[in-house]
């Protein structure tokens, strides 16, 4: 398990006085870009193999308060990786300094090619180190039909 501390601060509070949810979104993706950094897919390196992650889905379970000053912990957990490493799962877990459980995110995303604007798998390397990643009981080999699997789709505005 992977696991960063952060400190609540001033900005990250919202008109109740607690952590905001857009704070959550925001120490989850410093969380992975770390992760991704001290595992050996620092921006610079990714960025010789001109790819990049992008997020389809962050769900979140919200279980109790926490409040500026107060430190909190956020871990993750790869629950899925497809076998070329186009897509990839995390659990996220936000903990406490007692380490109460104070949310849950699973979050979905996958790989991009930044010249085609395309999904990509892995180049062989990088996805060497995806193996490795740590990986969560509920780990599976993810296959295109876990992007819908939700059922949802892109629904255009009726133009008038």
């Amino acid at each position: 398990m992977y696991k960063k501390q952060f400190e609540i601060r001033w900005s990250d509070i919202d008109a109740n006085g607690h952590l905001a949810n857009s704070a959550y979104t925001n120490f989850m993706s410093h969380a992975r870009m770390s992760f991704f950094n001290e595992l050996g897919f620092s921006m610079p390196e990714i960025m010789k193999y001109n790819v990049g992650p992008v997020v389809f889905y962050e769900h979140m379970y919200y279980f109790k308060e926490s409040f500026i000053g107060t430190p909190i912990t956020v871990t993750i957990e790869v629950s899925g990786i497809s076998e070329d490493g186009m897509l990839f799962m995390f659990e996220h877990n936000f903990y406490n300094h007692k380490g109460e459980n104070l949310a849950y995110c699973e979050m979905q995303g996958g790989w991009i090619d930044l010249k085609k604007r395309k999904l990509t798998g892995l180049p062989d390397t990088l996805l060497e180190i995806a193996h490795k990643f740590p990986k969560s009981e509920n780990f599976k080999v993810l296959t295109k039909e876990d992007t819908r699997k939700h059922g949802v789709r892109p629904k255009n505005m009726p133009l008038s």
